[in-house]
């Protein structure tokens, strides 16, 4: 966390709001930034939904620009409160705190040269990104965990689910707009057109042939029944399926790039599940066997000797009842490491 700054011609309380954990003020508006952040990524994938957007498309723009000033607000606080702004701009958190609002604005330009460029679709895109500030709310959750305020297993759960919820919303709106792009609405209209002006010049009716998109590296046509991403919460259930390895085979790309973005989720599937069983496995060690999972427990415990071992361990099952009884537990407190491990191989 940067330290905020100590100009004294603006009030401390701004400062501590955008750069103090421990106040109040701080937690209030980083949990209604996070809150945002989730619905604003919902309203994403709902839009994607053509009956949806078709519907309710002023609720959506309302939802959108009342985000993007909580969003913009929130930037030039950063901006305004940080010791060196002009890094701050540069830095990643900078960049990614831009990036969640920039489209929005830019998406204002409506140039007939813009849509023509698709330059609109790639902004929408980019939309998606802002997800990745929820990554600043992980960073200060393990810092949390380091200094002993935060249970460190409650703190890995909520990485573990912003993790699970910022690939899921990265990979399927990819997976919509890269391949499921290809044959929306507006492409096969678009690529309609185009065959209906080059049927007319070749002197055959508009409209006799059929536009079916292609994949544009690999020039693969794709048919009707290959359509799987129409949206981004039937992109979703593809990613569900993909991430947790369970592999129906109900939606599969077929493009090149769609093939792409797939085998990256895979990886990143595996890298979750691996955080997933570090976390079980540390809950399991907590709720059965009662072991602290606390960073103090684990760096600034005395080393303790073979023997200081031997002792513990003889007093744990002492004073477990019908395990062993005094006289036992003085035996194998006295016993060497090789006579115990003798002991221990014969039984």
């Amino acid at each position: 966390m940067e330290a905020y700054r100590d100009d004294v011609e603006h009030p401390t309380w701004i400062h501590r709001v955008f750069h103090d954990p421990s106040y109040h003020l701080f937690r209030t508006w980083h949990s209604l930034i996070n809150l945002f952040i989730y619905l604003s990524c919902i309203a994403i994938a709902l839009e994607s939904v053509e009956e949806l957007e078709t519907t309710y498309h002023h609720e959506f723009m309302i939802f959108e620009w009342f985000s993007v000033i909580l969003f913009t607000i929130d930037y030039l606080g950063n901006i305004f409160t940080s010791k060196d702004r002009v890094r701050y701009i540069f830095s990643f958190w900078g960049m990614v705190d831009l990036l969640s609002i920039l489209p929005s604005y830019l998406m204002l330009l409506n140039f007939t040269g813009v849509k023509a460029t698709k330059i609109l679709r790639i902004l929408r895109v980019i939309r998606v990104l802002r997800v990745l500030k929820l990554a600043r709310s992980a960073m200060q959750d393990i810092n949390s965990a380091k200094d002993g305020h935060a249970n460190p297993i409650v703190a890995n759960l909520r990485i573990y689910f912003i993790a699970l919820f910022s690939i899921m919303m990265i990979s399927s709106t990819l997976m919509y707009h890269v391949e499921g792009g290809l044959y929306s609405a507006e492409h096969i209209a678009e690529g309609q057109a185009i065959l209906d002006a080059s049927l007319v010049k070749e002197g055959k009716e508009a409209g006799s042939d059929k536009f079916v998109p292609a994949d544009p590296i690999s020039g693969n046509p794709i048919p009707e029944d290959k359509r799987f991403y129409t949206s981004i919460p039937a992109s979703m259930w593809w990613c569900i399926v993909t991430l947790t390895t369970t592999g129906y085979g109900d939606f599969y790309p077929v493009t090149v790039g769609g093939r792409i973005i797939a085998g990256i989720t895979m990886f990143l599937g595996l890298v979750l599940f691996g955080m997933l069983m570090n976390i079980v496995g540390k809950t399991l060690m907590v709720l059965l066997f009662g072991e602290a999972v606390g960073h103090e427990h684990e760096h600034h415990a005395a080393p303790a000797t073979h023997g200081t071992d031997r002792l513990k361990a003889a007093l744990l099952l002492l004073h477990e009842e019908g395990v062993i009884n005094s006289h036992q537990a003085e035996v194998l407190s006295s016993l060497s490491k090789a006579e115990l491990s003798k002991r221990l191989d014969q039984h």
